[in-house]
């Protein structure tokens, strides 16, 4: 399943055997939520080196819904998608987007986004869902508690998120990956308790849940810095929602071996652009003639053919080319950034590699 391949300190290369495929770690998930990634088609990402998509079962369940992903064969077929799929719970959506929510020990209770139909939410629904989407990595239901909470309801939400992950467990009855999510907000006593729970009951990966949820950057790190040691080494460990550059260069130099964030494709559609050298803000005035790629040291199809000048002229235009092109770029600067890590990390250069990233960033 998961084969730790070589270690650069802290900072892991390995591989990750799902139904679908092997993962080549780190590695980053691009982000279909509904099974469609915006602006590219399947095909696109994987051409640009994608391994992996993150589908939401949330959004799935409440459209199209999962028996008819199921009736369509799956959401592989269904999407057209050949490798592997992680789908996340929809824990984190319930308690960020759904309206008048209740929480029990069963499960939580709450107000559908798109109508306002009443849905209930336990750990082994969240199973049946992933399961008849037939992913090939499912997470257990667990409660994220914001940054600001204090440590009571931490706390508390903590042993209720634990509880859920044994009753996610019972539930998982085929031969897919499951996935525990290590909580404890920003107290590092309790995200150690978290993981050793955690890995009492056994997991076939480990997620991290809960951070770059409003904290500091530096309590993200201090966060990852408790968490990681106490996690088992033979299995990979995912850091849920957390996206920028240095964040990634940040987690892998602690031991994280898988990422997804929606900053690529959110930032394409608003003209922040990542490059080697930081973002580009591409409807500035400054590059109304600019006639130079985007980025010089990028090889995707944006960079090969295209000119800042004609790409703030699409994004100020409004047109639908922009969408596209900017995201097909973002998306290959993510995937080339992983592929650069796990080169460094196979010769030995890891740290050398990101002090040389990050002082080229303009952040």
């Amino acid at each position: 399943m998961f084969e730790l391949i070589k270690q650069s300190n802290s900072a892991r290369r390995g591989t990750l055997k799902t139904a679908h495929g092997e993962i080549q770690t780190p590695f980053f998930m691009t982000i279909g939520t509904v099974g469609a990634i915006k602006g590219l088609i399947p095909s696109e990402v994987r051409e640009l080196g994608g391994q992996v998509i993150l589908s939401n079962t949330y959004h799935l369940h409440l459209r199209p819904g999962e028996d008819l992903v199921e009736k369509a064969g799956g959401l592989h077929k269904f999407m057209n998608w050949d490798g592997p799929i992680l789908t996340d719970s929809g824990g984190y959506q319930v308690f960020s987007l759904a309206k008048m929510r209740k929480l029990k020990e069963e499960g939580v209770e709450f107000q559908s986004h798109l109508d306002g139909s009443k849905i209930f939410l336990s750990p082994e629904k969240a199973i049946g869902i992933q399961q008849k989407l037939n992913s090939d990595i499912m997470m257990c239901l667990d409660e994220c508690p914001g940054a600001s909470q204090d440590r009571k309801y931490v706390e508390r939400s903590l042993d209720l998120t634990t509880r859920w992950a044994k009753r996610c467990k019972e539930a998982h009855s085929n031969n897919t990956l499951l996935f525990g999510i290590v909580q404890g907000g920003m107290h590092a006593d309790l995200r150690e308790k978290s993981a050793k729970e955690l890995t009492q009951i056994g997991f076939d990966g480990y997620a991290i849940g809960g951070l770059s949820v409003g904290e500091p950057n530096e309590t993200m790190y201090e966060i990852l810095d408790a968490t990681c040691p106490v996690l088992p080494e033979d299995k990979p460990r995912y850091l849920m929602g957390v996206g920028t550059p240095q964040d990634i260069l940040e987690g892998v130099e602690r031991g994280v071996d898988m990422f997804d964030c929606v900053m690529p494709t959110r930032n394409a559609r608003h003209g922040h652009l990542f490059t080697s050298k930081g973002i580009v803000r591409i409807r500035k005035e400054e590059f109304k003639e600019d006639f130079t790629p985007l980025d010089s040291e990028c090889e995707c199809y944006t960079c090969k053919n295209f000119t800042k000048a004609y790409l703030r002229h699409l994004y100020v235009a409004n047109e639908i080319l922009s969408i596209r092109l900017n995201t097909l770029h973002n998306v290959a600067f993510y995937l080339n950034l992983m592929r650069q890590i796990r080169e460094a990390i196979e010769d030995d250069r890891f740290d050398k590699f990101k002090g040389e990233f990050l002082s080229n960033l303009k952040l």
